[in-house]
């Protein structure tokens, strides 16, 4: 198949839904000859910080000269952002031939893997074409049965854990984090976050039962960083300790630390695109109020204009209560993404929290085209993809859940 053959099969595969399990994908691996890396492999958990901590430990990495192999999602505007090698994305002919490959592989079974399945599939057999030394794999959702957690890890790593997903995860935070910290592993070891209290207690006792040690990383990376705010301190931290407790005798000059710190990249978290121009992915409460504290470490009490939109299964109420006091003028404009709600409605949530004034363009494009700065976009991913792709002028652009 061509790429655009190849990628419409893959999102077609997407009408058979979410599916939650790991039959299916260790079935798949092992079929495929990619279901025991070669690679050392850190394995990323959590509800927020999850891109960030990827990002710095793939940079580090590359920096002290090990062939990195990074697996994340969702992308913001082409599936190639998924899988990276070496920091660069996968190329176009690439993800056709290794589509080709799956899809003639899977063609006759009964149940169909998953979007997200193939795409981790994908993934692992370019990784292990590539013959990379080190594998960072972002969950896609929960841990425990997220299609990533079928791959043997050498340290399981937990970021924040927050409400979201709840419809999958449980409601109420001892039980979502109990679904992430499934990700830790029987006599490996694992590196957490400081976390609320209930959340904390789920880890540990996951640690306990797998009769291993889940050290919480307390301190702050104090160097420069690639990526804007005090809570990327934590983050790097994080994917430090990650790294060592990884790959034995982890080899890294001074410089190559700095220089992979300062040279991490990761779009969609707090990323100026333009001067006075922010995009942030915050969908979630903790996250939103983690986006406010950064934007008033950068701008004090000075208020943005805000492009904003919202998928309809979040917390929106939540979200907007933390938004609201930083925001002096609300932009709700469509989304392509069924997920998203429609502005009418959304700016009936908007009204909640806020007395600022709102308008509703006719398209992403016209409500881009606002001269307000500093000017916020942020609330969804569909969102800041579908920004990036107006911008960038592509007709390509497609978005999945995962």
């Amino acid at each position: 198949m061509e790429y655009k053959e190849a990628l419409d099969w893959l999102y077609g595969v997407q009408m058979f839904g979410v599916k939650l399990g790991l039959a299916g994908i260790s079935r798949l691996l092992e079929e495929l000859g990619v279901s025991r890396p070669r690679a050392r492999v850190i394995h990323v958990a959590g509800t927020n910080g999850k891109g960030s901590v990827c990002a710095f430990a793939e940079s580090v990495a590359r920096a002290a000269g090990y062939d990195t192999g990074l697996f994340t999602s969702p992308h913001l505007v082409r599936f190639n952002e998924r899988i990276r090698v070496n920091g660069k994305e996968i190329a176009d002919d690439e993800v056709a031939r290794l589509i080709t490959l799956v899809r003639d592989h899977v063609r006759d079974w009964e149940t169909p893997p998953t979007f997200f399945e193939l795409t981790l599939a994908i993934a692992l057999l370019y990784f292990a074409e590539r013959k990379v030394d080190l594998m960072i794999l972002e969950t896609g959702m929960g841990g425990r049965l997220d299609a990533t957690n079928a791959v043997p890890k050498d340290v399981a790593v937990i970021t924040p854990v927050g409400m979201d997903h709840m419809q999958y995860l449980g409601t109420n935070l001892y039980d979502i984090a109990r679904e992430k910290a499934a990700i830790i592993a029987w006599h490996r070891p694992a590196v957490c976050s400081v976390q609320q209290p209930e959340a904390m207690r789920a880890l540990h006792e996951a640690a306990q039962e797998n009769d291993t040690e889940c050290r919480i990383v307390h301190e702050k990376c104090e160097r420069p960083l690639g990526l804007v705010g005090e809570h990327q301190k934590c983050n790097a931290a994080l994917a430090l300790a990650a790294l060592r407790a990884a790959i034995p005798h982890f080899l890294c000059s001074e410089e190559q630390l700095q220089r992979g710190l300062l040279e991490t990249r990761w779009p969609g978290r707090f990323d100026e695109i333009a001067p006075g121009v922010i995009l942030d992915g915050a969908h979630n409460p903790p996250a939103m109020e983690t986006l406010v504290r950064t934007w008033r470490e950068k701008h004090g009490e000075r208020k943005a204009t805000c492009i904003f939109a919202g998928s309809a299964d979040k917390d929106l109420n939540g979200v907007l209560r933390e938004l609201s006091p930083v925001v002096r003028r609300w932009i709700l404009p469509p989304v392509q993404s069924s997920r998203i709600m429609e502005p009418s409605r959304l700016a009936e949530v908007v009204h909640v929290h806020s007395n600022e004034s709102v308008s509703m363009p006719g398209t992403l494009a016209e409500a881009l085209q606002c001269p307000d700065r500093p000017l916020l976009i942020c609330g969804s991913f569909f969102l800041l993809g579908e920004v990036l792709a107006v911008l960038d002028g592509r007709a390509d652009y497609r978005m999945t859940a995962q």
